[in-house]
């Protein structure tokens, strides 16, 4: 089992100094990965609804502060040796395809081949209006456009696609990813068409645990979402195998039994078992949203879950 951590490129606490604290503490705890979300704008109000809430409240960040994500990888990377460097994801509809992909490559150029492309299409419709992007209602069809024109970018000595969203031919685009064929894709979100998008263009599917609509809160409901990935990829001429699963947990608190209303809950004995649990299911990458409103708190539970679940974790998977 492999584990990420979120970093802090939001808010006030989305500094540098923060950023480098929380990334090379994480490097230094022997954490496998680091993510970063993508928001380029906040509108001041919107009626669309955050699907990782209960509610449909987006409750993450009033004050709209939000660092650019392929930025602050770049300077993470810069800051790192080891750590892999994750989009968490990529919002596809966002940017100019080739840009992207020109960027995508560089940062994996630099960081020696750590990228982690991790992508979704979107819910904040207000948001793809401001940037003046396709229709909202197109979004998961230029979504599957761009993965397969990244790919042709990452992999083809010249290039060349035609689309409904874009189009290029007769370009050199240099240098190459670092890693062959191309970073690995993990795509995110839990529909069934975000199942399809990982079973048919991905190398793992990424999914939050905490979409009301599509709860994956216990390892039973991830199992049977792991299933029906399997049986999408075989459909599509692919092998189920080799598609992984990278899953991000709702919740995370190490403290006493009590404590447990959901898994990554309670006792570390606890939380090493649930560990295993969805390891049982296919799980192969936990990425954990150990970030709170201080730095300081968040380098300590990262402290906490190195020091206290990660060696019971070697255990109970032996």
């Amino acid at each position: 089992m492999k584990f990420g951590v979120g970093l802090p490129n939001r808010g006030a606490g989305a500094s540098p100094e923060n950023l480098a604290l929380v990334a090379k503490k994480a490097e230094e705890l022997g954490f496998d990965s680091a993510f970063v979300g993508d928001h380029v704008v906040i509108p001041d109000s919107f009626i669309s609804e955050y699907p990782y809430s209960a509610t449909g409240e987006f409750t993450g960040l009033a004050s709209g502060e939000w660092l650019d994500q392929l930025t602050v990888l770049t300077y993470v990377g810069a800051l790192t040796e080891r750590i892999r460097l994750g989009t968490g994801v990529l919002i596809l509809p966002h940017r100019n395809v080739v840009v992207t992909a020109k960027m995508l490559a560089t940062m994996d150029v630099l960081s020696k081949g750590r990228l982690i492309v991790g992508v979704g299409v979107g819910w904040l419709r207000e948001e793809f209006e401001a940037l003046g992007l396709p229709p909202f209602t197109e979004r998961g069809a230029v979504g599957n456009e761009y993965l397969r024109a990244f790919k042709e970018l990452w992999t083809q000595e010249n290039p060349s696609f035609e689309g409904k969203y874009c189009s290029f031919s007769d370009i050199r685009f240099e240098p190459k990813p670092v890693q062959k064929p191309h970073p690995p894709i993990w795509v995110g979100g839990e529909s069934g068409p975000a199942l399809r998008r990982a079973a048919t263009l991905g190398d793992a599917w990424h999914p939050i645990g905490s979409n009301p609509r599509f709860p994956l809160v216990t390892a039973e409901q991830m199992g049977r979402s792991v299933e029906r990935l399997r049986r999408y990829a075989d459909r599509a001429g692919r092998d189920p195998s080799a598609i992984g699963v990278a899953y991000r947990p709702p919740r995370y608190l190490l403290g006493a039994a009590e404590d447990r209303s959901q898994p990554f809950m309670g006792t570390a004995e606890q939380i090493a078992s649930d560990v295993a649990e969805f390891a049982g299911v296919g799980v192969g990458h936990l990425v954990f949203d150990f970030r709170r409103d201080e730095v300081a708190e968040t380098v300590g539970v990262m402290e906490e879950f190195a020091e206290r679940v990660m060696p019971l974790v070697e255990g109970v998977l032996l």
